[in-house]
């Protein structure tokens, strides 16, 4: 048993029954809680119920996939959105690590892999997610947005943001630096063309750009999306 797995509680999300059952009693050996679930609707059933420390999540599953899954995890309000995810993807796939990179995955391993890898990779994720106890904070020069409250405030107080443009704040500074495909910032049921989070960036530029017209926080990153860049 690891240090950095005592009492952590993983979700391993796999519609492989023998792979997923194999995987819990690895990781119960190395000291982790495990909870399973064969299917992303399952995965979101339990999300919405509990607090994992980490997911273990297979790209490929029928109905809904695990880059589905993630993007709905990383869009979900407060610290639950900010659970880490590692992707299991197959090795002959590198668009879906890619993929689930920019969708704010903290971390891939190919499949097949040596199970004492992944324990080690899921050590090393859960340290680098080990933050003090309070809302998280990034700094934007002369603002700060605390991404658990979805608040920006600057020197003179509080700014004002529509929940749409701290929704698209909060899902690009859970990413950042990397950048967020346009199509994850979108979200089920909003204008298929983007329009709408072209308009919601440019007004947060505004809010937060010494210059709106170069802007130094809130980046277009061509062919993929946006990022955010904090201090």
């Amino acid at each position: 048993m690891t240090a950095d797995a005592t009492l952590r509680h993983l979700l391993v999300v796999d519609d492989d029954d023998r792979i997923r059952d194999l995987l819990k009693q690895y990781l119960r050996r190395s000291g982790f809680r495990v909870t399973g679930a064969a299917s992303a609707v399952a995965a979101r059933r339990l999300l919405e119920t509990l607090d994992f420390d980490l997911l273990v999540v297979d790209v490929m599953m029928p109905e809904e996939d695990g880059l589905s899954l993630t993007r709905w995890l990383r869009a979900r309000a407060g610290a639950a959105g900010a659970t880490p995810v590692l992707i299991l993807t197959a090795r002959d796939l590198p668009d879906d690590r890619i993929a689930g990179l920019r969708l704010g995955a903290d971390d891939y391993l190919a499949k097949p892999f040596e199970p004492e890898e992944l324990v080690l990779r899921i050590a090393a994720i859960l340290r680098r997610a080990v933050v003090p106890v309070g809302s998280k904070v990034v700094g934007l020069g002369l603002y700060s947005f605390d991404v658990t409250r979805c608040e920006l405030n600057g020197a003179n107080g509080p700014i004002r943001l529509t929940e749409a443009e701290g929704r698209l704040l909060r899902q690009l500074a859970l990413a950042a630096p990397m950048p967020v495909e346009r199509q994850a910032l979108i979200g089920e049921g909003a204008d298929a063309s983007g329009r709408a989070v072209d308009i919601q960036v440019t007004r947060l530029r505004r809010k937060i750009e010494p210059d709106p017209a170069n802007p130094r926080y809130l980046r277009t990153v061509r062919g993929v999306g946006y990022a955010l860049t904090p201090d």
